[in-house]
C-alpha cells in the first residue's frame, strides 16, 4: 500500500516534555492516533508510522513557537473534531477558535484550533465531501 501522506513527519519542540506527552498521549487518541517510538526526550505519534515527534530541542536550546505555523490533523468524523477540542483543554490546551464550520475554508470544512502547554498551534479538521467536494 502506497502512503497517502505528502509527508514523512514533522517535530515540534517541547520545554516541558512530561506535559506534553500527557498533553499529546490523550489528545492524539482522539483522531484514531497512538505512540508509536518513544526515546529520550522524544515521542512520535500517528495511525501506522511515526508522523508528528514531540521532543526536547536536539542542539539543548529552549524551543520556541512560530507565528504563522500550525499543525493540522485529520479526523474522520465532526465527533473526532469535537472529542479533540475537548480532550486538549481538558489537558491543558487552550482553545483558539472552537469546533464548527469555517465557510471561508469550504463548505465541506469543519475544525478546531488549539494552543498546546508550549504555545503551538494544532488543529482537528474533517472534510465532509458528502456536503461539497474538496476544492
Amino acid at each position: 500500500m502506497e502512503n497517502p501522506s505528502i509527508m514523512s513527519h514533522i517535530s515540534i519542540g517541547t520545554n516541558d516534555f512530561d506535559a506534553s506527552v500527557v498533553f499529546y498521549d490523550r489528545v492524539m487518541t482522539t483522531i484514531g492516533a497512538k505512540r508509536i517510538m518513544d526515546h529520550p526526550g522524544a515521542v512520535a505519534y500517528g495511525k501506522r508510522f511515526p508522523e508528528f515527534w514531540v521532543q526536547t530541542p536536539i542542539d539543548g536550546q529552549t524551543a520556541a513557537v512560530a507565528n504563522g505555523t500550525h499543525f493540522g490533523f485529520f479526523a474522520s468524523t465532526k465527533a473526532q473534531v469535537d472529542a479533540f477540542f475537548a480532550a486538549a483543554v481538558e489537558a491543558g490546551g487552550t482553545s483558539d477558535g472552537e469546533p464548527g464550520p469555517r465557510p471561508m475554508y469550504g463548505p465541506a470544512y469543519y475544525g478546531c484550533f488549539v494552543r498546546d502547554p508550549d504555545g503551538h498551534k494544532i488543529e482537528a479538521s474533517f472534510w465532509d465531501t458528502d456536503v461539497s467536494p474538496i476544492p
